[in-house]
């Protein structure tokens, strides 16, 4: 049978088994292994699943996911995420939809120090909602300004999802880091001024708040002191190679576990339920990246990845016209798939055609993580979506999904023109970089 033919079957009983929920590293891996050893033959994958799995947990470069999500569960559990909330409401709660500009600021600074967005989804949810229902927000409003915002997680150093790709692309994770921060600031921007807009239309989205003094304000703002410590000293250090990413994630573990001990918000309990969550989301995070290697390899031995670059390549089109359906490949796919798990699928495929076309692989990385942000509120896999429905059950009572997912329309048109403006001005995304390495 030719091999191509083997490959396309091999992607057509993957997406059939993602279809069953089937957790997708599992379905990578036996879709990847079955393929592989009907390719070449089963010693040989066999020896390809046990070095897969064997290189991908012992990596020096992969320990940099466990320790900034420990990072994140530190900072979630000792309330550093309330602190950051109260911080951008009393700036931004007394205009219309005050409280939904404070819940999207707060997200932005609580990415700063997690890396998830599902984590940061959560931990808005049970901070803001209960807020924003007190001062009679619409559910739409709030919910869908929770779960777009911690979509942020995704693109503000540190993010587990750069981290990969750099792993994969073999660029500077430092440098990846650095390219993130204008656009996750200039999608603050858009996601506020998406809010602003939608009040201004509706006033009953996002009544006023409460109106704070000068005095009031700069007080406030030693709610954002430590992180803000933390944050540049883990960044900082990186820029000016006083330490390695992999050092800088355990640096900014341990500040902000020392933060929580000085003002004794760390429990036992605290401490261990961290531990426990970290040790569950990297293990998750790990198979997905085993499992993408395994499928990897079995579609590089199909030959679809090199004969997709050669057509691809061979097109007779402008290259920004290749690079906008490659983009559009990214956003359809990231409605169906998680974008983690997308990114590592079709990194191998996409990523030789945007170098061939020149591109910067820097830049090209910033694009995917953000186009790929708008999978984590559209249906059908939209988990920030249900991360928010969840959590809204327990802390606010019952929430349509209906609800939620027509609240993140106005953040979706935001993302859209957040890409259309990093295509046109990469130097937002370069410029730091390119300042700093």
């Amino acid at each position: 049978m030719d091999p191509t033919l083997i490959g396309i079957i091999g992607i057509l009983i993957m997406l059939a088994l993602f279809m069953t929920r089937m957790p997708v590293a599992y379905v990578m891996t036996l879709v990847g292994f079955v393929g592989f050893c009907y390719m070449i033959s089963v010693k040989g994958g066999l020896n390809l699943l046990s070095r897969s799995f064997y290189d991908t947990f012992s990596s020096y470069g992969l320990t940099t996911i466990p320790l900034f999500i420990l990072m994140g569960q530190f900072a979630f559990n000792t309330g550093i995420s309330r602190r950051l909330y109260d911080t951008a409401y009393t700036f931004l709660g007394h205009t219309r939809g005050g409280l939904a500009m404070a819940t999207v600021t707060a997200c932005t600074a609580f990415g700063a120090v997690c890396g998830s967005s599902p984590a940061t989804a959560a931990t808005m949810a049970t901070v803001g909602l209960p807020e924003m229902r007190r001062y009679r927000y619409s559910d739409e409003l709030a919910t869908g300004s929770v779960a777009s915002g911690g979509g942020l997680g995704m693109i503000m150093p540190p993010s587990v999802v750069l981290i990969v790709y750099g792993v994969l692309t073999e660029q500077s994770i430092g440098a990846l880091f650095v390219s993130g921060i204008i656009p996750a600031i200039l999608m603050t921007i858009l996601f506020i001024l998406s809010i602003y807009i939608s009040c201004r239309l509706n006033p009953e989205l996002g009544p006023r708040g409460d109106q704070f003094t000068f005095r009031e304000k700069i007080r406030s703002l030693t709610g954002m002191v430590d992180t803000l410590l933390v944050f540049l000293f883990v960044m900082g250090g990186m820029f000016i190679g006083l330490f390695t990413p992999t050092e800088a994630a355990a640096v900014g573990a341990f500040g902000v576990l020392l933060v929580a001990l000085i003002r004794r918000q760390m429990t036992w309990e605290r401490f261990v339920k961290s531990l426990y969550e970290t040790l569950r989301t990297s293990c998750m995070v790990m198979l997905l990246i085993a499992g993408a290697v395994i499928f990897g390899k079995f579609l590089a031995v199909t030959r679809i990845p090199f004969n997709i670059a050669s057509w691809v390549g061979g097109l007779d089109l402008p290259p920004y016209m290749i690079m906008t359906a490659v983009i559009g490949v990214y956003f359809i796919g990231g409605c169906v798939m998680d974008a983690l798990a997308l990114i590592m699928l079709t990194i191998p495929i996409f990523y030789p055609v945007v170098m061939n076309l020149g591109y910067d692989p820097i830049w090209f990385g910033i694009i995917i993580v953000l186009v790929t942000q708008m999978g984590v509120i559209t249906p059908p896999v939209g988990i920030n979506v249900y991360v928010v429905y969840g959590v809204a059950q327990s802390v606010v009572g019952e929430v349509p999904l209906e609800s939620i997912f027509k609240g993140i329309i106005p953040f979706l048109l935001a993302v859209v023109i957040g890409t259309v403006i990093l295509m046109v001005f990469p130097q937002l995304v370069l410029f730091l970089p390119n300042l700093m390495y």
